[in-house]
């Protein structure tokens, strides 16, 4: 069944002390990660309906049948794994700030791990989301400047829960359009949220995109019982005129 805690790997960054931990939950005797931020839980597997949700609703929202996506934050890869899940996504890139967090990956310390690196649609990125989508060259981790049809963003834990208070000035309508340029017509940019609904946020929201949709994601709550819930933003630019 395996140990009761194990922490298998602990590295000192830039952003603090990061820990990857793997324990057997009593309840269920299943295996759970999590991902520690000195004493914040950026990430656990009894957790993931949300993340899973952010790429399906976001995806869902996105048009053609050929996406190139970008996804803002790896943590242990459940919105990565569920991007892939749907066919049409051609092309999957993955923004995360920590090299060792890919790292997991690769090595098949995490769950998805295999699956995110065996796929070649998708590329994980060692870079500062925030600063590459406010960038000249933007999200393109190649620097051509390409467009995507879709942008999924789990980093903070709400627009107004920031892991860095750098990260604030995303979250205002000047570096939201710089992004909604980087997306084609019609195009979603979708961001998950540990939140209640923010209608302070869906107004900025509303100020750059043309359509807006906000969505709670309801999930069993395994360690207190009853319902938790997510709030995922769904937000699409213009759509491309009809001939």
């Amino acid at each position: 069944m395996g140990a009761l805690f194990e922490e298998l790997d602990w590295r000192p960054t830039r952003m603090g002390e990061l820990s990857l931990r793997r324990r057997r939950d009593p309840l269920s005797g299943t295996q759970v990660y999590e991902i520690k931020l000195d004493d914040d839980f950026l990430m656990s597997s009894l957790w993931t309906e949300g993340e899973v949700e952010l790429a399906r609703l976001g995806l869902a929202a996105a048009p053609g049948a050929e996406l190139d996506v970008v996804v803002g934050g790896l943590g242990l890869g459940y919105t990565a794994e569920a991007a892939l899940d749907d066919d049409r996504v051609r092309s999957l890139t993955v923004v995360e700030a920590l090299a060792e967090v890919i790292e997991w990956h690769e090595n098949g310390l995490v769950p998805n791990g295999d699956r995110l690196v065996s796929d070649p649609r998708c590329a994980l990125v060692e870079g500062d989301f925030f600063a590459m989508a406010g960038s000249p060259s933007g999200l393109d981790s190649q620097g051509e400047g390409r467009r995507f049809h879709a942008v999924l963003v789990d980093i903070d834990h709400s627009p107004r829960h920031l892991l860095n208070s750098d990260h604030a000035s995303f979250y205002q309508p000047d570096n939201l359009r710089r992004l909604a340029d980087q997306l084609h017509p019609g195009g979603v940019f979708a961001l998950w949220s540990n939140a209640a609904p923010d209608t302070d946020f869906r107004a900025v929201l509303g100020e750059v995109f043309p359509q807006v949709k906000v969505h709670v994601v309801e999930f069993p709550n395994p360690v207190q019982g009853g319902t938790a819930a997510n709030t995922v933003y769904v937000a699409n630019t213009t759509p491309a005129p009809t001939r």
